[in-house]
């Protein structure tokens, strides 16, 4: 990589990042404009590295110039990083807390935002399959990143990560063998087809876009810690405006809706799973 300029002060970096920013807004529509300045930060530096860029700037007159640079800058921004059941716990208290109340409703529809490469939409999707609630369910699955919808919605991983998987799926209370529910081939497994024909992909922005549909539950973790304060209560907002009365909401294991300012639209349901009801 080409080093930075022997001058290339932090400040420097930050206002170029800035312009970088807004520059990316103007030009392709995504709004980054309100996430934490310091996750943003830290992308672009690896991003830098990457491309082999010296500075912000350069890597903003390549961006700029290039959908396809863009794309693969996309991916360093919006850090497409997931698991199946990850935090197994929160999946058990889904299937503990709040899947039996849901099997009260004829049908159901689910909002997975910020979906990344899916694996959280198929453990979802196995989830109510083995409660019996899948059948009844559309699940509106949403991203930014449209790499990482395609990759959701092809449903292959790495055979490496199936022992991984398999211990979150058993700690999540898993009913039969995780095998059942893929075929390996060739270093990948195919997820069950069966998994996604309740499933809708599409296309997301918690930062721009408005409500789509009324959902009984809204699943979004791990994405709102990327985001400042103003724009987590934009997002709070979309979650309580698209849920229908006594509707769930599940965060990552970081995130609470305590503190912003839809915090008394909704009461907690299971504390360290981070599971709401609204009011």
């Amino acid at each position: 990589m080409s080093t930075p300029p022997h001058d290339y002060a932090e400040r420097d970096f930050d206002i170029e990042l800035r312009l970088l920013i807004e520059a990316i807004y103007l030009k392709y529509s995504y709004d980054f404009r309100n996430y934490s300045p310091a996750s943003l930060k830290r992308r672009v530096q690896h991003a830098l590295v990457q491309f082999e860029c010296r500075t912000v700037s350069g890597l903003q007159e390549r961006i700029l110039h290039s959908q396809q640079q863009f794309a693969e800058l996309l991916q360093y921004l919006t850090v497409p990083v997931s698991e199946m059941f990850r935090d197994p716990a929160y999946f058990l208290a889904l299937r503990r807390d709040v899947l039996p109340v849901l099997a009260t409703y004829p049908s159901l529809k689910i909002w997975i935002a910020g979906c990344s490469t899916g694996e959280e939409v198929y453990s979802l999707a196995i989830l109510l399959h083995e409660e019996g609630l899948l059948e009844r369910t559309l699940i509106y699955a949403t991203d930014i990143n449209p790499r990482s919808l395609q990759r959701a919605e092809d449903g292959i991983y790495p055979v490496a990560d199936l022992q991984r998987f398999t211990a979150n799926y058993r700690a999540a209370g898993g009913k039969r063998a995780f095998s059942d529910y893929y075929t390996a081939a060739y270093g990948s497994a195919i997820l069950d087809r069966q998994l996604k024909r309740q499933v809708t992909f599409a296309d997301h922005s918690l930062a721009t876009d408005s409500v789509f549909a009324e959902t009984h539950l809204v699943s979004c973790r791990n994405v709102l810690i990327y985001f400042n304060r103003e724009l987590q209560d934009r997002a709070f907002g979309l979650f309580c405006d698209s849920l229908c009365h006594r509707g769930f909401m599940g965060l990552g294991s970081k995130e609470t809706v305590q503190f912003s300012s839809h915090a008394t639209a909704f009461e907690t349901v299971a504390r360290d799973e981070r599971i709401y009801r609204k009011r």
